[in-house]
């Protein structure tokens, strides 16, 4: 309906209006709110906006009394409000939670800056400017209003003026604007980056997420995309293959889980007169990686079981030992082929891609000395994205560190030194394998080898 009021109203995503004896609900799981004592305007204003989007003057005749209760009801979250100018859709301020109490006075910081946490960004819906810390979206429809994202004042876009002033009220009041030098000033919110909050807040239940809609296991790709196998592809080259140890034995003669708990140390410092050996890097990679076998279920999927415990036993990471001194191993950089204990050649190790990975390793060593071995842990992200919807990448880093825990404490009990790293060049990792970073990425390494004597 084309109408010349500044604002529409409709019900916000998932919320629904039920008539009951002396009134009607609203409910939108977990919460709802009854609304008794309605005159006759007000409910035929609620069964419209049942149906459809509308504005004030297109419900109904007492305007009054109807606008009344759309404002209550917009003050406790239930409502998303499009700002008009004449026929012309603004904005849409769709409210995820109960907002905030609308201050008395003028809102404070109500011609900043856009917060270093907002982003303006594309959806299934069109476009959206999100802040993690908010309680509502400002859905976009309007492209004047992208001048924003380049530091353009609401004032500056060519709006009238009591439009301009309700979209910096509504920026403001959605945390959407901030005053930047109290951003940078406060330890709080500047020690958080932008995709760490950001991250930290998607990947989480809150007041976004309140629900196991489009959150979790959902197995969202189920009929539409098929399944990544348990098993990697292999990589061409001729496979090396690995000795297994005898886990039986390791059972009587290993230490104690007290033991290897306590003496677990990170090494920084190696001895490259004695470096790791072959059979020594065979037995970390069975007891802390292998996949000891695979379960199949009936409707088609893999779940491995590894020495390491992995979300919906998916286990999507794969091991990439890089093998600068390593004795009885040709130096390069292979793959770790869990399911058949073998070795897979990579790439050389004097290929551009290979020595950045080690010159990034060289950065956690003591005199930035180069790794015996550098173990870069890689996911391939489709095997758990298949089924995880906002947890996925949330799920992988957690796989990483128990994985990279299993590798400290096996190496731990076979007396070598290892140290994890805090971050890895990914760029140089997509260019040693040749593979998408999409479909696998790498997402840490550890370093490994024969401690120096006073380390």
């Amino acid at each position: 309906m084309i109408s010349t009021d500044h604002t529409r109203y409709a019900l916000r995503p998932g919320v629904t209006c039920l008539t009951v004896p002396g009134g009607v609900v609203l409910l939108n799981p977990p919460h709802d709110e009854k609304l008794t004592g309605l005159t006759p305007a007000q409910s035929r204003a609620l069964k419209a906006l049942n149906r459809d989007p509308a504005t004030v003057a297109g419900m109904a005749s007492e305007s009054d009394s109807v606008a009344r209760l759309l404002d209550r009801l917009a003050g406790s979250g239930w409502l998303e409000i499009t700002v008009r100018d004449s026929d012309r859709d603004l904005y849409t301020v769709r409210p995820f939670t109960t907002p905030p109490a609308r201050p008395a006075g003028p809102l404070p910081g109500a011609r900043a800056v856009l917060s270093k946490f907002t982003v303006i960004h594309r959806d299934s819906d069109g476009l959206v400017l999100e802040h993690p810390g908010s309680w509502c979206d400002l859905r976009i429809h309007d492209p004047r209003l992208l001048a924003l994202a380049v530091g353009a004042e609401p004032a500056e876009l060519g709006l009238p003026e009591h439009l301009s002033s309700r979209l910096a009220a509504d920026l403001s009041r959605g945390g959407f604007t901030a005053d930047p030098v109290f951003e940078d000033s406060e330890f709080t919110t500047r020690g958080w980056s932008a995709p760490d909050l950001w991250f930290h807040r998607r990947s989480t239940l809150g007041s976004r997420t309140v629900t196991w809609d489009n959150f979790g296991p959902t197995e969202w790709a189920k009929g539409e995309f098929p399944r990544l196998p348990a098993h990697r592809p292999a990589y061409p080259g001729a496979p090396i293959a690995l000795p297994a140890p005898d886990v039986a034995v390791l059972r009587t003669t290993d230490p104690s889980l007290t033991a290897v708990l306590e003496d677990r140390r990170s090494c920084r410092s190696f001895d490259d007169t004695r470096p790791l050996a072959l059979a020594q890097l065979a037995e970390l990679l069975y007891r802390s990686a292998r996949t000891r076998s695979v379960e199949s279920t009936p409707d088609g999927d893999e779940l491995p079981s590894r020495p390491y415990p992995s979300g919906g036993s998916v286990h999507e990471l794969e091991l990439y030992p890089v093998a600068r001194n390593v004795a009885g191993l040709p130096s390069g950089m292979y793959h770790y082929d869990s399911f058949e204990h073998v070795l897979r050649p990579v790439a050389s190790l004097d290929s551009p891609a290979v020595q950045r990975l080690l010159r990034a390793a060289s950065a956690t060593l003591a005199h930035a000395s180069e790794p015996q071995l550098l173990l870069v842990i890689s996911a391939r992200a489709g095997r758990v994205m298949w089924s995880y919807e906002s947890v996925a990448y949330a799920n992988v880093l957690k796989h990483v560190g128990v994985l990279m825990q299993t590798l400290y404490l096996t190496a731990t009990a076979m007396n070598l030194g290892a140290v994890a790293q805090g971050f890895s060049d990914t760029a140089a990792f997509t260019a040693a394998t040749g593979v998408d970073e999409l479909a696998e990425c790498t997402v840490g390494s550890m370093i490994l080898g024969t401690p120096a004597a006073d380390r």
